[in-house]
């Protein structure tokens, strides 16, 4: 049985439920990565950002059936942001081959089709089920990232101190819990333009409101940022950034977001120099952090040069699939009958 799920005005027994199903399939395909704790979890599934909108289902067992315990046999969503969708699918390892995330996939897709979409996307983990899954629906895999893992008890942190000093002259780094000031905040969302321009990336919204949603999004979803900016000393300009988040849900494990340096300022050490002192803030103000993980384009070499510099190790595939919906639906409806 499947039926649309409000993660914001659910039970408390509804969300412990969901989330004993991902820690099932955390536990089963990511043996390694740290189970999810209840805190924030409502709010995590909940919040988004102004402007965004995350419709979620549930996949139970009908009543009195036997054999599939007292989790859901699935979770789906689709986040619509713009004019695009991103769903998620997550069934319960056993309930695998029940034929359940067909059922949980086409009901995001024609609820997204509804919803004026043309196509989906979906995030799915290299090594695990989900990529055989999509490949096998028509799913086509458009962008890789790979996922590095730093353990913070195996740093080096005297040489950590030289690559946090080994800045060129004319920079000063700042580090700012929850965020940085507001004074910053255009500043701040200058330099994230300037880098996907010159990567030729798709310009994303750039002014101080955008930044202060976001950070706004995140404390509301219980994920604490950590901002690190290196400032050019003559101009004040913001040169280069660093953003990492201790989720509330997994507060073990830190997840390293964007890392940018302009490229006017590149060359003076500015990359490895924030991400450094980074780890040097996270180890004080977070002590029961024991790892970070961060994702890179397979073809940016300098930063994942850098990672490995700092001790991080390359883990697995983060791969990014998309298919148009028509199709989708139509291959669906014919393997349903």
């Amino acid at each position: 049985m499947l039926r649309e799920w409000d993660p914001g005005t659910a039970s408390p027994t509804e969300i412990d439920a969901v989330l004993g199903t991902l820690n099932a399939v955390l536990a089963a395909d990511l043996p390694d990565d740290p189970q999810w704790a209840v805190d924030s979890f409502r709010e995590y599934l909940s919040v988004t950002m102004p402007g965004e909108r995350r419709i979620c289902w549930l996949a139970e067992a009908r009543p009195g059936a036997a054999g599939h315990g007292e989790h859901p046999l699935g979770h789906a969503s689709v986040l619509l942001l713009g004019g695009t969708g991103v769903v998620e699918v997550l069934v319960h390892p056993a309930a695998r081959r029940d034929r359940i995330g067909r059922a949980l996939i086409e009901t995001a897709a024609r609820r997204a089709a509804a919803e004026g979409l043309s196509s989906i996307s979906a995030e799915v983990v290299g090594g695990t089920p989900a990529v055989g899954f999509y490949e096998s629906l028509g799913f086509e895999c458009d962008f890789v990232e790979v996922r590095s893992v730093l353990r913070l008890a195996s740093v080096d942190w005297a040489r950590l101190g030289e690559q946090a000093r080994g800045v060129g002259a004319g920079y000063s780094i700042h580090c700012y819990p929850g965020g940085p000031p507001e004074d910053l905040y255009e500043q701040y969302a200058e330099a994230k333009w300037a880098v996907r321009t010159a990567v030729g990336a798709d310009p994303l919204p750039h002014d101080s409101g955008q930044v202060k949603a976001s950070l706004a999004t995140l404390h509301a979803r219980g994920m604490k940022p950590y901002i690190v900016v290196g400032v050019h000393e003559r101009t004040g300009q913001v040169a280069g950034l660093t953003e990492v988040v201790v989720p509330a849900q997994h507060p073990t494990r830190a997840d390293q977001y964007d890392t940018v340096v302009v490229p006017e300022h590149r060359g003076y050490g500015l990359g490895r120099a924030i991400k450094a002192r980074m780890l040097f803030e996270l180890r004080a103000a977070e002590p029961q952090l024991a790892e970070v993980q961060t994702w890179n384009a397979v073809e940016n070499e300098a930063l994942r040069k850098v990672n490995a510099e700092l001790g991080f190790v390359v883990d697995r595939e983060w791969r990014e699939y998309e298919t148009d919906l028509p199709p989708l639906l139509a291959r669906l409806s014919r393997t349903s009958r």
